[in-house]
């Protein structure tokens, strides 16, 4: 497969790639209990299937994949589980990070890390520091993370800012917005994917999802194989992206 990274409206006869892949790895917890296994085994085949994934988008020439490992309401999850998350999250920086950095992976983290112990926050923002320069595949971590909180944490940055004159209120519009949300400097997802069954996109990236095309699998995360991934970028690949405009508007533009 041919990577083509170019404008989605602009696009040739080629294969064509999307930029930036967001993905929910929904499944972990029933396909553990389908094996009779405890759920954390679940989420442990879960990481093993993220490894396998991110070595994919890196070598498909895909510039961002962001997943959604943690939203802000999994908090309610039971007790122990929330806490044998925790510890998978922290062993798995302290044994993924070098990894990366040395396939020239930059590492991010989106959310709100206040809730966290400082022995994962110290990882995380280890793992940026360590990765910050690297120019190959961006991925995007999101822990403790809800699509709402992203947007209120923009609003209450413009607010300041109105009210400390910095900006007049007409000056607040969708370029303000953007650049003070978790990935004001990344193209928007051009694919979201769900994979588990579920039809929805959970709070995760609500602003950025605006025009992304949304693929949703049965198939259970840690089941999420390569041929999976490509059947969704597949799927992608065969769609017309209009944004607004009518589908006569787009092939002249793609044949300009």
């Amino acid at each position: 497969m041919k990577p083509v990274i170019q404008d989605p409206i602009k696009s040739s006869t080629e294969y064509r790639l999307p930029r930036h892949v967001a993905i929910i790895m929904d499944g972990n917890g029933r396909w553990a209990q389908r094996r009779h296994l405890p759920r954390f085994a679940g989420h442990r085949a879960g990481v093993a299937k993220v490894r396998e994934l991110v070595e994919t988008c890196a070598e498909s020439g895909i510039e961002v994949l962001t997943l959604f490992a943690f939203s802000s309401e999994n908090w309610r999850r039971p007790v122990q589980e929330v806490s044998l998350l925790m510890d998978l999250l922290w062993t798995s920086l302290k044994k993924e990070i070098r990894k990366l950095h040395k396939n020239n992976i930059r590492v991010r983290f989106i959310g709100d890390r206040h809730a966290f112990a400082s022995r994962i926050t110290d990882h995380i923002d280890a793992a940026e520091a360590l990765t910050a320069e690297n120019t190959g595949l961006t991925l995007v971590v999101a822990v403790n993370y809800g699509g709402r909180w992203d947007i209120l944490q923009s609003v209450r940055s413009l607010a300041c800012a109105v009210s400390t004159g910095e900006l007049d209120p007409e000056q607040v519009d969708v370029a303000e917005i953007e650049s003070r949300l978790s990935l004001h400097d990344l193209p928007d997802p051009d694919l979201f994917i769900r994979t588990g069954g579920e039809r929805r996109i959970s709070n995760f990236l609500l602003w950025q999802l605006a025009y992304s095309e949304l693929y949703f699998t049965d198939t259970l995360w840690p089941d999420f194989d390569q041929k999976a991934f490509r059947t969704a970028l597949d799927d992608f690949a065969g769609r017309q992206r209009r944004f607004g405009m009518t589908g006569d508007q787009v092939e002249t533009l793609r044949n300009a």
